[in-house]
């Protein structure tokens, strides 16, 4: 018996013959990078794609998979690493972990899933094991909007992987400027609607009124200022995805409306009778707590639950703490058009001594300052140290206090200022204000002191 040429969603019960040759030839009915390996987790064979991902084997040196593609001396699970293979033959079944592996391009992320192959008696001696490289990531500094190999992250991005190519609503989880919309376009891109479109609704700060046009879309004449038919970001997602940011803040009447158009996927535009359809696949996020708005009576339980099908935990910068070095490389690179800027290692440590409370947000907007403060192509330390001294501040408890606008806005001034080593027109250029305006800012402010 041979295997199918496609292995998605279809069991393996192959039966080994004595020859690895023939085994090695069906590896090419797979369309995805495959190997052959042994109990002993030595490799046996490859496919072609295989050969053209990640290169030749030598077969004479006894490859074992955990050394190939990771560099291991021992099994990944020896390693600190969960092992597909260990795992399969525990438990007699197919296996699918998410893995950093070592290619000739560097240190990428691997999808594995790991096919048991019965033997004539029953036993598991072999195993084929299935690499499908995870594009919409990198593990290394690079171009790509999600950059990281941290645990958290990893676990992230195998849960992205795993939901992507199914239609099922994902709601994303996390503190803010963790890369929720990043993490929605990731999904769609790994889905069969990836050909049409994403769209986004950011619920924030949206009347009812304005959350239901801005949704459904409105009819000429349908409200003060409708002067023309407006379609909605409903008809819009027809076909491809409807991403909706912080769902949490969606009001409470709209919940209904919302509810019967994921259930019944029908709408009516603003101020018409016309009975719309949409086909897309919904994926929502917030920072709140939505179970407890639920118990609170301030979210519907039954939209809750229609939304939350495949929770993803988007881990915040303090979690994912070992990928600052390689995600701050990684923004700075997109940051800088020049291509000349580049971070020390005190400039890096720096960084990992602080705690992000605007998360991935606030890193690149720290990034973003230091370049405007460094005088040269080299961030340092330093520069990092004043760019966290601007608003530093913010989080101090003290800080917390109330107190009028206008002494707030000169203590921001002030700290300014000495963080741009009394530069005034760096300050300024800064701050968004000129020079004259930062000048008369700061004595109005010392007088009114």
């Amino acid at each position: 018996m041979g295997p199918h040429t496609s292995h998605r969603g279809r069991r393996m019960n192959l039966i080994v013959s004595d020859s690895h040759a023939d085994m090695a030839a069906l590896l090419d009915g797979f369309d995805v990078p495959a190997i052959l390996v042994s109990a002993e987790y030595e490799i046996l064979a490859t496919n072609h794609h295989y050969r053209d991902s990640f290169g030749d084997i030598d077969y004479h040196q006894s490859p074992r998979c955990f050394r190939v593609s990771h560099g291991y001396d021992v099994p990944c699970d020896q390693a600190g690493e969960s092992c597909p293979l260990s795992a399969a033959r525990a438990s007699g079944s197919k296996e699918r972990v998410l893995h950093i592996h070592q290619t000739p391009r560097g240190r990428e992320h691997v999808d594995v899933e790991m096919v048991p192959i019965k033997a004539a008696d029953g036993s598991l001696k072999y195993f084929v094991e299935l690499l499908k490289p995870v594009p919409i990531a990198s593990a290394e500094i690079s171009n790509e909007d999600m950059v990281g190999s941290s645990p958290a992250f990893n676990t992230m991005l195998e849960s992205i992987t795993r939901v992507g190519p199914s239609d099922a609503s994902v709601l994303l989880l996390g503190e803010s400027g963790t890369g929720k919309e990043l993490a929605a376009i990731a999904i769609h891109r790994a889905s069969a609607r990836s050909d049409n479109a994403i769209v986004t609704l950011e619920c924030s700060g949206l009347t009812e009124t304005l959350f239901e046009s801005e949704l459904f879309g409105h009819v000429k004449g349908a409200f003060t200022g409708a002067m023309f038919n407006s379609p909605g970001l409903v008809e819009a997602a027809d076909g491809g995805t409807l991403f909706l940011d912080e769902i949490g803040d969606v009001p409470l009447d709209m919940q209904v409306k919302l509810l019967r158009l994921i259930e019944t996927g029908t709408y009516r535009p603003v101020g018409s009778r016309e009975l719309k359809r949409a086909d897309f696949r919904l994926i929502c996020a917030t920072h709140k707590d939505l179970f407890d708005m639920v118990r609170q009576g301030r979210f519907r339980q039954d939209l809750y639950y229609r939304i939350n099908v495949f929770p993803i935990h988007m881990p915040s910068l303090q979690e994912r703490h070992s990928d600052i070095p390689v995600l701050a490389n990684s923004m700075l690179k997109k940051l800088d058009k020049s291509d000349r800027c580049v971070m020390t290692d005190s400039a890096v440590k720096a960084l990992q001594g602080h705690r992000f409370h605007g998360n991935i947000r606030e890193l690149r907007n720290i990034l973003a300052r230091a370049m405007v403060l460094t005088n040269t192509h080299v961030i340092d330390g330093k520069v990092i140290s004043q760019c966290l001294a601007i608003d530093g501040a913010v989080h101090d408890e003290e800080e917390l206090a109330l107190t009028d606008l206008r002494t707030h806005e000169t203590r921001y001034l002030q700290r300014l200022l000495a963080a741009c080593d009394n530069d005034k027109e760096k300050a300024a250029g800064i701050a968004g204000i000129s020079v004259r305006s930062l000048y008369r800012k700061l004595e109005n402010g010392t007088e009114e002191n």
